[in-house]
């Protein structure tokens, strides 16, 4: 048992004024790691979605957190109608902030009409580098295929432009083919 003390610092471990509490308060909110995407409605231009990531970043800094990375993953075709949409303009955000910030964009979000969807992942860390998205496009983008691999036993085929090999269409007849 810990003997009788009126230092707060030597009170129970836990309880109210001890060092354990102090030290918590001084570090202020806890920044969780969060990955956000969004996505905006076709008929808003890419002007537009810009704009509404530049309101989201200025709402996350004011209270309290930062966006580390923006990337714009475009138009995109959905893979179902979402609120009667075909296609919508993707955009991920890297997020530093605390949930209380995170809790409020998601509701910024919900009333925004521009937005059709979004979801937010909290995370261990962020990516380093491009996301699966990107890195996708940048490998679409590349086009050094080269010539064809060899066909194996097929042999080649040659120009087939001119066929001597085969005698001319005979005239197509339509009143020996049953029409009237």
């Amino acid at each position: 048992m810990f003997p009788p003390s009126n230092n707060p610092v030597r009170a129970f471990p836990g309880s109210k004024g001890s060092a354990w509490v102090a030290q918590a308060q001084e570090k202020g909110p806890k920044m969780a790691l969060y990955e956000h995407v969004f996505l905006a409605r076709q008929d808003v231009t890419s002007q537009q979605v810009e704009a509404l990531t530049d309101q989201i970043k200025s709402k996350i800094a004011s209270l309290g957190g930062a966006v580390t990375k923006v990337e714009a993953w475009g138009l995109k075709s959905l893979a179902f109608r979402i609120k009667k949409n075909r296609k919508a303009h993707f955009t991920l955000l890297n997020v530093a902030a605390p949930s209380e910030a995170v809790a409020e964009l998601e509701r910024l979000l919900s009333i925004n009409e521009d937005v059709i969807r979004f979801l937010t992942i909290r995370v261990d860390e962020h990516e380093a580098g491009p996301s699966a998205m990107l890195r996708k496009r940048e490998d679409a983008d590349r086009d050094d295929r080269g010539s064809r691999p060899p066909r194996g036993d097929r042999p080649d085929r040659g120009d087939r432009s001119e066929r001597p090999d085969r005698p001319p269409r005979r005239a197509r007849d339509d009143a020996n083919m049953g029409v009237n």
